[in-house]
């Protein structure tokens, strides 16, 4: 009875650690960076504690499977890119209703409404999910081009991420959107996904 008991743990703690680790950035949205930190802190404490039991129950009993378990998830954590494969599975998700709200963006179908930012589009309700931290979307103009900013991660000040939309393909630049970006990367005609912080 202990043995299976412990499986289920084991199984239960691992499976809680991949999916906080590939949803955490979602998770964020809904409950806010300082609501996540317990969120994380129980998850890992009870992973790291469920371990420590597999592994003296290993010692013990030579029963090996609830620790295996353990290492994989721990081996899974270390080297599974879970951000790239939210951010790959956000962007194909989203792609086409992103394609849809920048279209109407360039026939002056949908334009800045937020009566303080000149930039800034508040999204109607049915597209608020295409861009994190509220559902609003920022533009860039230069010139006759404007590039629009979906945010994928809406932090504090300058800490953002998101997909870029440029209608002539032309790479964004370190500085747009008010950011300081460490990383631009194209990943798809007109897209390039960018980090600041």
């Amino acid at each position: 009875m202990k043995r299976s008991r412990l499986l289920l743990l084991s199984l239960f703690s691992s499976l809680l650690v991949i999916l906080v680790s590939l949803f955490q950035w979602d998770i964020v949205d809904m409950i806010t960076e300082f609501l996540m930190l317990p969120v994380w802190l129980f998850v890992y404490a009870f992973f790291i504690i469920i371990t420590v039991w597999t592994l003296i129950y290993l010692l013990k009993s030579r029963k090996w499977q609830p620790f295996v378990i353990q290492l994989i998830t721990i081996g899974l954590w270390f080297f599974f890119p879970f951000d790239q494969v939210n951010l790959d599975l956000n962007f194909k998700v989203h792609h086409d209703k992103r394609e849809e709200i920048a279209a109407k963006i360039e026939n002056d179908v949908i334009k800045p409404n937020v009566s303080d930012s000149p930039s800034l589009i508040q999204l109607p309700k049915e597209y608020t999910q295409l861009s994190k931290g509220g559902g609003e979307i920022v533009l860039e103009t230069k010139g006759k081009a404007t590039s629009i900013l979906f945010f994928t991660y809406r932090g504090m000040l300058d800490n953002f991420s998101g997909f870029v939309y440029d209608p002539n393909d032309h790479k964004p630049s370190k500085s747009d959107f008010d950011g300081d970006f460490k990383q631009i990367e194209k990943v798809h005609k007109n897209w390039y996904y960018v980090s600041s912080y």
